[in-house]
């Protein structure tokens, strides 16, 4: 009697963890049958999503518009500029209202009266004219709208770098989607092992050829393998939703199980691609637009000249009336001979911008140069890790089928089954991230060389 107490305690639990069981699996196919009608996008089709439809990318993209519109507002200084105005005017004041009665053409003998000029009445004068300016020469018109262009060529080529950025980001979210599915695949062949050992523990111990505390150690591996599954099935669906935030999808996102191969070069030829990359291009641009700014402050020493006209009518009763009519041309040269010495400052501002500009490009320069000669040794030295978690997971499947033999005969106890069996977990999962890692550096590789699009033969 006393020996059938424990069996039915552990009948209990072994039902209990088969209800477990069954309820994870039932979260696991919802989850699954829930996402199962979306689409499955290839890499090259989350790339160009990504490209497409990322906010970042968007908002970049918007940028560039609107310097480019800053193009549009700078030429806007050397094209002529019309206005109409129209305006009334009351007073009693003796100037005025004679200048306003010249203007309407309808000052007569009488307004010469004494009395008139010193004390007139009250007028009325609407004025409607049309205004025209054109500036003829402006040396800071002229270097302004030369920085607005180069302004906007540099937001292009930050917009092109934007882009890689995004696509590598595409890609990593890819493979964590795929890393983390084949980590659900190794917890579920890790479950079934737990599930196997503990249902070989249980009939050891139910011949009598077992212990009892066998069967609750392996229980307890069985329910830490149901904790790794839930786990791995949370870690694929942040992954999931992960790449549909960055390609613009409120949704989950499920992507194919295609092999992510890369081109791999010569260091010299990444080193050489990375020279031109977009990002040092916007920085030689904006070095180029630092000495544009030195153009624009000795450009405050120069004159600017411009010429307009305007054609005007006066009435004293409605506006728009036309009782006098006149009209003016002029040409203006102006001059600022003294400023209270800022120009002087502005100008060795604009020196020392330059030579800011300058480090900044020698620094990009040679962070560029060392981010690809990294990245290239990154992606030998993934490979090669690889390869050693490929071999150690062969090791370990070989080194647990020789336990799990030796348990069966009694020549080894359920410690070493336990172990063996943890030992095949982390080398499953060392396999997986090593191959990911490799995959990674790959991709990491090509955008520090600036040919990723290229490579995924992704239009830009």
């Amino acid at each position: 009697m006393k020996a059938a107490a424990p069996v039915s305690i552990a009948a209990r639990q072994a039902g209990s963890r088969a209800a477990a069981f069954f309820l994870l699996v039932l979260l696991i196919v919802g989850v699954r049958a829930a996402y199962g009608g979306e689409r499955i996008y290839s890499l090259k089709e989350a790339v160009a999503a990504a490209m497409t439809n990322n906010h970042g990318l968007l908002a970049a993209g918007f940028e560039v518009d609107a310097a480019g519109e800053d193009v549009g507002i700078a030429r806007s200084a050397l094209l002529p500029h019309l206005s109409v105005e129209e305006r009334l005017l009351r007073t009693n004041n003796p100037p005025s209202v004679f200048s306003a009665k010249l203007n309407q053409q309808r000052f007569a003998q009488q307004d010469f009266s004494i009395d008139l000029l010193n004390a007139p009445r009250a007028i009325n004068d609407f004025q409607s004219s049309i205004m025209i300016e054109q500036t003829l020469f402006s040396r800071k018109a002229m270097v302004g709208l030369d920085m607005s262009k180069i302004q906007r060529e540099a937001r292009a080529e930050e917009l092109a770098r934007k882009k890689q950025e995004t696509a590598y980001r595409a890609v990593g979210a890819f493979l964590a989607v795929q890393t983390a599915r084949q980590y659900v695949s190794a917890a579920e062949r890790g479950r079934a092992d737990a599930a196997e050992h503990e249902r070989i523990s249980r009939l050891r111990y139910d011949s009598g050829l077992g212990l009892y505390s066998d069967v609750l150690r392996a229980s307890t591996a069985l329910a830490e393998s149901d904790q790794k599954m839930v786990s791995a099935q949370t870690g694929l669906n942040l992954a999931r939703r992960t790449l549909g935030l960055l390609i613009g999808l409120p949704d989950l996102v499920e992507v194919s199980n295609d092999a992510v191969e890369l081109p791999k070069r010569k260091i010299e030829a990444y080193a050489e691609m990375a020279s031109s990359r977009s990002d040092v291009k916007a920085a030689q641009l904006y070095l180029d637009n630092a000495r544009n700014g030195v153009k624009m402050a000795n450009a405050g020493y120069l004159p600017t000249l411009g010429a307009g006209g305007s054609y005007q009518m006066n009435d004293h009763r409605r506006p728009l009336g036309s009782e006098g009519e006149s009209w003016t041309v002029q040409a203006f040269l102006r001059w600022e001979l003294f400023d209270g010495l800022k120009r002087e400052h502005e100008r060795a501002k604009a020196k020392y911008q330059v030579s800011q500009a300058q480090e900044q490009l020698s620094a990009l320069k040679a962070a560029v140069s060392f981010k690809v000669y990294e990245a290239y040794l990154a992606v030998e030295e993934a490979a090669k890790n690889a390869e050693l978690s490929q071999a150690a997971l062969k090791a370990a499947e070989e080194g647990m089928r020789l336990v799990e033999v030796r348990y069966r005969n009694s020549l080894a106890p359920l410690v070493d089954l336990l172990d063996a069996q943890s030992n095949l977990d982390r080398a499953r999962a060392a396999f997986i991230a090593r191959t990911n890692d490799s995959r990674l550096a790959r991709a990491n590789l090509s955008y520090q060389g600036g040919s990723l699009l290229e490579d995924l033969a992704v239009e830009k």
